[in-house]
C-alpha cells in the first residue's frame, strides 16, 4: 500500500479519498486554489498545496502544477476524484511518466473509453448493445442539422470528452440542434478543453441505469450490480439509488455480463461505470464508460459493504481483488440525494455565498468506513461558516441512506432531509422532498423525462403539497406557547401589559401577494407533561410534545405519538413575529397572535414590490461571458440578450418583451452578483 497520496480534486470528493487513506494509514496531499484556501478538504489533508488562482482552468486544471506538487511533496500517487482531469488521457499518461502511480485506469483505457465517439466503436466490437447515431465530431452547425434530421429527432447532442451533464443538449427541432450544438461546443471547450461534440437519437421515455465494475490487473473484473439514475433535470443526476426498481434479474445479469466485457476488452483496471439507457421493455443501449470513480458511488457501498476507494487504492497498488462476483452481496436499498446550491423556486438558479448556518442531520453510517449497517450518511466538503464559491459545481453534500427496503430508505431519507439546515444560501431539498413525496417515485414509475413531465413550468412553493398542513399551523402555534410560557413572571414588565398565555390565538398563514389565510386555533396544557400542549386547528387535535431548545433551528418530538423533524426559525426580514417552518419539503411563514392583534392585523395594506419589469436583472451571481445589448437597440421578445457562466454552466437570458435599450450597466468579463 501507498505511504501517501495527493489529491487532485477538491470538495466532496477530495475530503471522501481522504477518509479511507486515513482508515488505510495513508498520508495525504491536499491541493487548492487561492478561493479554497479555508476549504474543508484542505484542513483533513496531512499537507496542502496552493496550485493557483480560483478559475479551475488556472488551477485544478493545471496539469504540470499538481504533478511538480505530489514530487515536491514525496507523494507516490495521485487520486483524481472526478471531474477535472479524472478522465483526463494526458494527465493520466503524464503521471505514470513521472515515475507516479495514477489511481484510477491506464491512460491507454482512459482514451479508449473516455472518447464517447471511440468507446462506442470498442463497445460494438465487444458485443455490447449501442444506440444509433453519428459517431464522428461534428465541425457546423448546419452538419448538426442535417445528421440530426437523418437521425430523426428528438436527438441528443453530446460532448466527446463530456461528463455530469455538461455539454449535452436534447433537440426536438432544428432550432433548438443548432443552438444547443454551439452550447455543447462552448461548455465542452470550457469544461474539458475538447470542444468535439457527436449525436445519437434519444431514446424516449428511457432509464438511465448503470453498472458499477472492479477490475485489477491480473485480469479480474466483476460487476457490483447497478445504480439508478434515471431522476435527472437538464440531465444532471438529482436522486440515486441502488437497486433499480425496474429491471429484472435476468437484465441485470445481463447489463452486468456486458460491463465486464467492455471493461476487459480495453484492459479495464480501477473502478468504473458503464452507463446503459434502458427502455420500457427492458432493452439497454450502451451509453458511455466514466473511467473514474461516480458522484453516486455511496449508494453501491451502502448495499455491497464495499468500500470503492479502498479498492481504487490496493488495485492501483498492485494488489489483485479478493472478491469473485458470486461472493457479492446485495442487502438493502440505499437512495442518494443531491444537495446543491441552488434555488429551486428560482428556476434552480446558482446560489453562492456563506453557509450561516449548516447542520447536515444525525448520521450513524460513515464515509470510507465499510458496513452493511443500516441509517445515514453524509459525504460532505463544507462547514458551517465557509463560502460556496462561483467557480465550481455546485454540490454542498451527499445525503445517502441504507434501509432494509425501498419503502424504508425513502421514509429515511425524507427524514433526514426534514433535518438538514442550510442557511445563508438556497438549496434544493425542497425539491427534493417533493420528489420523494411523488405517487410515482415511491411506486417506481419513472424515466428521465419525470421532472420535466411533472413541473414542466418549474418548481414553485405551491408544488410541494404537505399531506397535513394544519400540522405546521399547530406546531407554530405550539412554538409560541412554549416561548411566551418563559416569559410569563419576568420582572420588569409594564403593568397592565405583561406576556400572558392565550389559550386562543389565531394563525396567518401568509399565501402571497397580499393573501393570507387566517385559523382560529386553541392551545391548551396537557396536565403532568413538560414540554407538551395540545393544539386544536379547525376541528383536528394535535398532542405535540417537543424538548429541543425553541431557539434551535431543527426541532424533533413528537405529534400524537409519531416522531417527527421540522425546521422552525422566528422573524423574516418584512415580519419580525412571524414563524418559519419547513417540514416534508413544505416552507410556510405562519404569524400566531391574540384575538385583537389578529383583528388589527387584518386592517395592514399589502404592499406590492416594485415593477422591474423594465430591467434585464441577473437572476444569479456569475461571470458576464457575452452581451447582445447596445444603447438604442430595438429588441423583441425571446431575443437572446446575455450569457452568465455560474458553477461551470452557460446560462442563457432573453428579454421578455418588446423593448428599446436604454442603458446598458455591465460590461463582458463583469462579474455579476443576484438582480
Amino acid at each position: 500500500m501507498f505511504k501517501k497520496i495527493l489529491i487532485a480534486n477538491r470538495g466532496e470528493i477530495a475530503c471522501r479519498v481522504i477518509k479511507t487513506a486515513q482508515r488505510l494509514g495513508v498520508k495525504t496531499v491536499a491541493v487548492y486554489s487561492e478561493a479554497d484556501a479555508r476549504a474543508r478538504h484542505v484542513e483533513l489533508a496531512d499537507e496542502a498545496v496552493c496550485i493557483g488562482p480560483a478559475p479551475s482552468r488556472a488551477s485544478y486544471l493545471q496539469a504540470d502544477t499538481i504533478i511538480a506538487a505530489a514530487k515536491k511533496t514525496g507523494a507516490q500517487a495521485i487520486h483524481p476524484g472526478y471531474g477535472f482531469l479524472s478522465e483526463n488521457e494526458d494527465f493520466a499518461r503524464r503521471v505514470e511518466e513521472e515515475g507516479l502511480i495514477f489511481i484510477g485506469p491506464k491512460h491507454g483505457a482512459i482514451a479508449a473509453m473516455g472518447d464517447k465517439i471511440a468507446s462506442k466503436r470498442l463497445a460494438m466490437q465487444a458485443g455490447v448493445s449501442t444506440i444509433p447515431g453519428h459517431n464522428e465530431p461534428i465541425l457546423t452547425a448546419d452538419e448538426a442539422v442535417a445528421i440530426a434530421q437523418r437521425i430523426g429527432y428528438p436527438v441528443m447532442i453530446k460532448a466527446s470528452a463530456g461528463g455530469g451533464g455538461k455539454g449535452l443538449r436534447v433537440a426536438q427541432n432544428d432550432k433548438e440542434c443548432a443552438e444547443g450544438f454551439v452550447s455543447c461546443r462552448n461548455e465542452a471547450a470550457n469544461s474539458f478543453g475538447d470542444d468535439r461534440v457527436f449525436m445519437e437519437k434519444f431514446i424516449e421515455q428511457p432509464r438511465h441505469i448503470e453498472i458499477q465494475v472492479l477490475a485489477d490487473a491480473q485480469g479480474n473484473t466483476l460487476y457490483l450490480w447497478e445504480r439508478e439514475c434515471s431522476i435527472q433535470r437538464r440531465h444532471q443526476k438529482v436522486i440515486e439509488e441502488a437497486p433499480s426498481p425496474f429491471i429484472s434479474e435476468a437484465t441485470r445479469k445481463a447489463m452486468g455480463e456486458q460491463a465486464v466485457a467492455l471493461a476487459k476488452a480495453v484492459g479495464y483496471q480501477s473502478a468504473g461505470t458503464v452507463e446503459f439507457v434502458v427502455g420500457k421493455d427492458q432493452g439497454f443501449y450502451f451509453l458511455e464508460m466514466n473511467t473514474r470513480l461516480q458522484v453516486e458511488h455511496p449508494v453501491t457501498e451502502c448495499i455491497t459493504g464495499l468500500d470503492l476507494v479502498e479498492w481504487m487504492l490496493r488495485i492501483a497498488a498492485g494488489e489483485p481483488l479478493t472478491i469473485q462476483q458470486q461472493d457479492l452481496k446485495r442487502e438493502g436499498w440505499a437512495i442518494e440525494c443531491r444537495i446543491n446550491a441552488e434555488d429551486p423556486f428560482r428556476n434552480f438558479l446558482p446560489s453562492t455565498g456563506r453557509l450561516v448556518r449548516y447542520q447536515p442531520p444525525a448520521t450513524d453510517l460513515t464515509q470510507g468506513e465499510p458496513s452493511l449497517g443500516l441509517g445515514v450518511r453524509v459525504d460532505t466538503g463544507v462547514f458551517e461558516g465557509g463560502e460556496i464559491p462561483m467557480h465550481y459545481d455546485s454540490m454542498i453534500a451527499k445525503l445517502i441512506v441504507h434501509g432494509k427496503d425501498r419503502a424504508d430508505a425513502i421514509e429515511r431519507m425524507r427524514e433526514a432531509l426534514n433535518g438538514f439546515v442550510i442557511r445563508g444560501i438556497a438549496s434544493n431539498i425542497p425539491f427534493q422532498a417533493a420528489l420523494l413525496a411523488h405517487p410515482d417515485f415511491q411506486s417506481g414509475q419513472f424515466d428521465t423525462g419525470f421532472i420535466a413531465r411533472h413541473w414542466p413550468k418549474g418548481f414553485a412553493a405551491e408544488s410541494v403539497v404537505h399531506a397535513d398542513p394544519d400540522f405546521l399551523v399547530a406546531l407554530a402555534a405550539f412554538v409560541r406557547r412554549k416561548t411566551r410560557e418563559r416569559a410569563v413572571g419576568i420582572s420588569g414588565q409594564l403593568p397592565g401589559h405583561e406576556v400572558g398565555l392565550d389559550n386562543k390565538v389565531v394563525a396567518i398563514t401568509t399565501l402571497g401577494e397580499g393573501n393570507q389565510l387566517r385559523q382560529k386555533v386553541r392551545v391548551t396544557e396537557i396536565a403532568g407533561r413538560a414540554g407538551c400542549a395540545r393544539c386544536e386547528v379547525d376541528g383536528k387535535v394535535y398532542d405535540i410534545e417537543c424538548h429541543s431548545r425553541l431557539l434551535d433551528v431543527r426541532l424533533t418530538g413528537t405529534v400524537n405519538g409519531q416522531a417527527f423533524t421540522a425546521q422552525v426559525e422566528r422573524g423574516t426580514a418584512k415580519n419580525p413575529l412571524a414563524y418559519r417552518l419547513q417540514h416534508l419539503g413544505r416552507q410556510v411563514e405562519i404569524t400566531v397572535l391574540r384575538g385583537r392583534h389578529a383583528e388589527l392585523q387584518a386592517l395592514m395594506p399589502y404592499k406590492a414590490p416594485p415593477d422591474t419589469s423594465a430591467f434585464l436583472l441577473s437572476p444569479m451571481p456569475g461571470l458576464l461571458v457575452q452581451l447582445a445589448a447596445a444603447v438604442g437597440q430595438k429588441v423583441q421578445a425571446g431575443e437572446r440578450l446575455a450569457v452568465i457562466e455560474a458553477m461551470k454552466m452557460e446560462n442563457i437570458l432573453f428579454a421578455a418583451q418588446d423593448v428599446t435599450i436604454a442603458e446598458v450597466l455591465a460590461k463582458p468579463g463583469e462579474s455579476l452578483s443576484v438582480d
